[in-house]
């Protein structure tokens, strides 16, 4: 087999496993709080979760274009040199997320494969386009868990005012029913963000093997699929850790309190990706959302501790996924002929 198209298949499957990492890692965010209030029982949640993201993966490539745009110079580098940048960011962003899953905390694997693409493409010193970062990436970041965070403290207080005379244990009941469509509309939307991230970077591997030509054509249908049934396998993998932090660490919720945060979530991620076409965070929007919510009883009632270590780990994915990049391009560049 030639070795280039030897290559192509590796990224192609690491991307996949990359994929399935986001999958068992980010489940917990879409479903955490419906577990937490009792209104899905863990297996169903995951279940639900699974099939949600799978059609939520074939609802857009916005997304994934924008990934696939990141980094520029393809068509001026050797196939395997240019193979080597696309593996090893893979690479960076999937040590990240193991080792934030094995530690039980909400980072972004979103962030983290955009961290490592930065961190290859200052290591290789090909093109970084940087209006797009802050365009697409910094500035999303910083905009989406500030709306998650105030969108579900405003619908969170929507919600007291409207049923302040009603019976709290039937206000409950019906929120537990809720939850069921709000936890499917946020795993929708995590379907339609993250499984696109995985697809631009499969188009990255496809370009600089020269199976594809820019990152503007159509992306191929069987990227779009194998994407989304990774994502998919990831999710009924479950993440466990990850969700006794987002349902109960930060804040017991209550059912309204989980609905008003999977619903501003959910919202957040539809604008972003449609609207915007930004590969924002699900674990960062949700992570906010929670917060905001739970702020309604009482700011004091928030375990702000455990949300300064979460929030400790945003700041650090990037860079730490960058430096994962960097030094896993050196080394591959070492192995690899053709570089």
């Amino acid at each position: 087999m030639d070795l280039t198209l030897a290559l192509v298949i590796a990224t192609v499957a690491i991307a996949l496993f990359f994929d399935y990492t986001n999958g068992f890692h980010d489940a917990a965010n879409a479903i955490a709080t419906s577990v937490s209030t009792r209104a899905l029982r863990p297996r169903v949640a995951l279940t639900m979760a699974a099939i949600f993201n799978f059609v939520g993966a074939l609802l857009g490539t916005a997304v994934a274009k924008t990934i696939a745009d990141i980094l520029t110079g393809f068509e001026d580098m050797p196939p395997n040199h240019a193979l080597t940048v696309v593996l090893s960011a893979l690479v960076g962003a999937i040590v990240w997320n193991l080792i934030t899953w094995y530690f039980g905390i909400p980072s972004s694997s979103s962030h983290a494969l955009i961290g490592g693409l930065i961190g290859v493409g200052l290591a290789a010193g090909i093109g970084v386009d940087w209006n797009k970062v802050v365009d697409k990436v910094a500035i999303p970041m910083v905009v989406s868990p500030a709306i998650g965070f105030g969108g579900a403290f405003l619908i969170m207080l929507t919600i007291m005012w409207i049923f302040r005379h009603a019976n709290p244990h039937t206000v409950n009941r019906g929120f537990r029913l809720s939850q069921t469509v709000s936890a499917a509309a946020l795993s929708l939307g995590h379907g339609l963000q993250d499984a696109q991230k995985t697809m631009g970077v499969i188009v990255l591997a496809l370009i600089a093997g020269g199976y594809h030509s820019t990152a503007n054509d159509d992306i191929p249908l069987w990227v779009i699929v194998s994407a989304a049934g990774a994502i998919s396998l990831g999710t009924m993998s479950g993440g466990m850790r990850i969700m006794r932090t987002m349902g109960r660490r930060i804040i017991a919720l209550d059912p309204p309190r989980g609905f008003a945060a999977e619903s501003t979530a959910a919202i957040v991620l539809y604008g972003m990706a449609i609207g915007a076409h930004a590969p924002v965070s699900t674990t960062h929007t949700m992570t906010s959302a929670v917060m905001g919510a739970g702020a309604t009883k009482r700011f004091s009632a928030v375990r702000w501790g455990v949300a300064r270590g979460i929030i400790t780990a945003w700041v650090l994915t990037l860079p730490a996924a960058a430096v994962v990049g960097a030094l896993t391009y050196f080394l591959l560049r070492l192995v690899i002929p053709g570089n």
